[in-house]
């Protein structure tokens, strides 16, 4: 165990949240700064292309609605660049590609070396290549933009990895609910925003300025970052001795060194409950890929909301997603705590209300046909109620495996991203008129996705401590002066009740 500072102990009065919160916000952040840089093109790329001149032929069933008259510029011609909707579909697409490669490689990083550094560099890197967006169209168009995607994606797949080494290093399993649902709520916010002001800005700005000022907002992020916040309260120079001597009686001492036994990779791919993680994150990924990447499209493309409105109205969704994921998180928290239900029925139950409700409303807001409002408002509860996720699988793999967080987010994460690819694509197939009767059966594949991993989920998903969880060596009693000359062994996690 490495001495604290004398310093850090005199600079540690200074801090009135502790560092475990301090850490959780940053993380929270860390993720509301990579959804602003992944979601501004969804917003960007309505005016960047040309619009389609489809008109009512008559068949409700097949309508592009009509612009509204207050709607001013929603039928605006748009931008110069002639792009098919299969090709934005690629574009949009592209960053889960390379989203995907760094995902496990990621989560073994941060498991060997400390989640700081693996998530503060993937963020910085994502800034850095969204700053050069601008620069990738003018030059090279679609396929210099598809380049650039990739490579935010590369820099942006550490992230869930990373963070969740952090908060099992970090965050007790009494605080996981809130301060988990704190953390992965970054990415509802990060939505809003990027949603709400790439609107206000497109309106106000040319369109470039949109990636220069979430590119801008992540490097500021990452200064932040690394003054403040460490991989574990061992190694924090400036954290209180009594918060740091109870994260380490509730968590235990998680150690990162060349000795670590091997990861456990055939029982963590053969394990029953594994497979119900991935299924569920496949579903829960399906669906909102499909409303982060495509909403904006649907609002300009079939709703024709001009484009200060498209922000604002596909950002709504993700204000009701943020409400409830936190409000789960403190309901399962409290569910937990209080014996109503163990560990694993409570994530089944957030997961569950997660899934078969937005499955419901998004076919739902397909039939709402042109009725503006009433299609916002299924939205919004459609993308509420996916909230609760972050109370339910998001967090099983901290239940499941402490020691192995980072590689059971990697995983799970990793073949979730799969669907980052596949579905904005498949939208643009499937959606080469931009009508509503499109996007219809598209809300109905959803549907079918959802309910089948969610039902999945429900049978075989487990919130406990997993075998594979154990290192395959013996625990030994800790000498605290012998711990400064040698590293230290992962020790077994100790087992939270439920």
């Amino acid at each position: 165990m490495t001495q604290q500072p004398q310093w850090g102990i005199s600079l540690s009065k200074y801090f009135i949240l502790p560092q475990r919160v301090i850490l959780a916000i940053m993380g929270f952040l860390a993720i509301l700064n990579a959804y602003t840089m992944r979601v501004c093109l969804s917003q960007a790329i309505t005016v960047l292309v040309m619009k389609k001149n489809n008109t009512d032929d008559g068949d409700d069933s097949h309508a592009i609605c009509e612009p509204d008259d207050l709607d001013e510029g929603a039928a605006a011609s748009g931008g110069e660049f002639d792009w098919s909707e299969e090709l934005q579909g690629l574009i949009l697409s592209s960053f889960y590609i390379g989203y995907i490669v760094t995902h496990v490689p990621g989560g073994l990083l941060a498991e060997k070396f400390g989640g700081k550094w693996t998530l503060g560099l993937g963020i910085l890197s994502t800034a850095v290549f969204t700053m050069l967006t601008p620069l990738a169209i003018n030059l090279g168009g679609s396929d210099w933009l598809i380049v650039t995607r990739v490579l935010m994606g590369l820099g942006e797949g550490t992230t869930f990895p990373a963070l969740s080494v952090l908060l099992a290093a970090w965050v007790p399993a009494n605080e996981r609910g809130k301060l988990g649902a704190l953390v992965l709520g970054g990415g509802q916010v990060g939505t809003i925003m990027g949603n709400m002001l790439s609107g206000v800005f497109l309106d106000s700005y040319d369109w470039s300025f949109v990636f220069y000022f979430f590119g801008g907002l992540g490097v500021i992020w990452f200064v932040i970052f690394v003054m403040l916040c460490f991989s574990d309260p061992s190694s924090h120079p400036f954290i209180k001795p009594s918060e740091r001597e109870y994260l380490i009686k509730e968590i235990g001492t998680i150690g990162r060194n060349e000795n670590l036994p091997p990861t456990p990779w055939k029982a963590i791919l053969t394990s029953l409950p594994m497979f119900a993680l991935v299924c569920a994150q496949i579903g829960h990924d399906w669906g909102f890929y499909i409303m982060v990447t495509d909403l904006p499209k649907y609002m300009a493309d079939v709703l024709q909301f001009s484009i200060k409105a498209n922000g604002l109205y596909s950002s709504l969704p993700y204000v009701m997603m943020w409400i409830v994921s936190v409000g789960s998180g403190f309901v399962a928290d409290w569910m937990i705590r209080r014996g109503i239900m163990n560990t694993t029925n409570t994530r089944k139950l957030m997961t569950g209300l997660a899934a078969f409700g937005p499955a419901i409303f998004m076919v739902g807001a397909s039939y709402a046909g042109c009725d503006r409002v009433l299609v916002v408002v299924l939205f919004t509860i459609c993308m509420g109620l996916m909230g609760a996720y972050y109370a339910g699988m998001k967090l099983s793999p901290l239940d499941m495996s402490p020691n192995y967080a980072g590689t059971l987010m990697a995983i799970t994460n990793g073949i979730g991203a799969i669907t980052g690819v596949i579905t904005p694509y498949l939208v643009g197939v499937m959606t080469p008129n931009a009508s509503l009767l499109e996007w219809r059966t598209v809300f109905w594949v959803a549907f079918g996705v959802l309910f089948i991993t969610a039902i999945i989920y429900c049978i075989w998903a487990s919130g406990e401590v997993q075998p594979f969880n154990d290192a395959p060596i013996e625990p030994r009693s800790v000498d605290f002066e012998a711990e400064e000359r040698k590293p230290e062994p992962k020790l077994k996690a100790i087992q939270h009740s439920s």
